[in-house]
């Protein structure tokens, strides 16, 4: 009895990370969201939900960071899930070829965020980047543009640029969940004269739904946080055409000095992400999908 006892104390390092590293800054964010603390001194006054009611109703940047951050998430989700899921199902079998490919494939994932942007800051240069000059080498000089600069486009080219960096992370996760279906289905359903696609989606998609989960959570959260990416390569520009809220938050954090506003953006953003990734979860939960 006293030895089980004793198990609870291997718990006490983590608790204490956990407390110091989520736990703390979570209530203190929240706490600090009803003030209006500079983040410098040691006063500040309680203002209630007025910083609430300001970023629901009374700010219009916030607005459309948010409006910037859904489009962006729902780009990267998308496409992102299809290409990692259509080069999961090429490159399946373990040979030499395929294994090299699906490294090459995840290899942008082990680079950091702000080389990411350096080298896609580059190849969307309007004067010489790479994109523009193979368009033009190819005869498609109608569909050169200024790539972050076009406040119509630009999120979308910060967001195809994310999906380039993390398709290959995904990859992974759905070659492991293919790996776990019995092959037995296929060679049943083979037999039966199931077409491929018949084939997909009666056995492979619904044996595929806790993989695709994860995919789906995982890439949407990296979605919401992408600030390092954005805030290298356009800072959230032009005209805060790519500002997401992490980025608005920083902005709002560290050059004007509202911790108190930030916070209340932040609390607001942590609700929006738990709320999409549980809708989520229950539209993609497995024992919901029907055979």
């Amino acid at each position: 009895m006293r030895a089980s006892k004793n198990i609870y104390l291997f718990l006490v390092p983590g608790f204490i990370l956990y407390s110091i590293f989520f736990l703390y800054p979570t209530v203190s964010a929240f706490f600090y969201s009803f003030t209006d603390w500079d983040g410098i001194s040691s006063e500040f006054d309680f203002v209630g939900v007025d910083n609430y009611i300001r970023a629901a109703t009374n700010d219009s940047i916030f607005a459309q960071a948010v409006g910037n951050n859904l489009s962006f998430m729902l780009f990267v989700v998308i496409f992102q899930t299809i290409f990692s899921l259509i080069f999961a199902i090429i490159l399946i079998k373990n040979t030499k070829f395929n294994i090299f490919l699906r490294a090459l494939f995840f290899f942008p994932t082990i680079l950091s965020s702000v080389s990411v942007a350096f080298i896609w800051s580059f190849i969307y240069d309007p004067s010489m980047g790479l994109l523009n000059t193979f368009l033009g080498i190819s005869g498609l000089e109608a569909l050169q543009q200024n790539w972050l600069g076009n406040q119509n486009i630009a999120i979308y080219s910060l967001a195809f640029t994310q999906v380039w960096f993390h398709t290959g992370q995904m990859l992974i996760i759905f070659v492991a969940g293919l790996h776990a279906i019995p092959n037995d289905l296929y060679e049943v359903a083979k037999i039966e004269g199931a077409s491929k696609w018949q084939t997909f989606k009666k056995i492979t998609w619904p044996l595929l739904a806790p993989s695709a989960t994860i995919v789906v959570a995982y890439t949407t959260i990296q979605s919401f946080k992408a600030f390092d990416l954005i805030f290298a390569t356009t800072r959230g520009g032009p005209n805060h055409s790519t500002e997401i809220i992490a980025t608005y938050i920083y902005e709002v954090a560290f050059r004007s000095y509202n911790f108190g506003y930030a916070s209340s953006i932040s609390v607001i953003f942590m609700v929006i992400i738990a709320i999409i990734t549980y809708l989520q979860f229950k539209v993609l939960r497995s024992d919901k999908v029907s055979y």
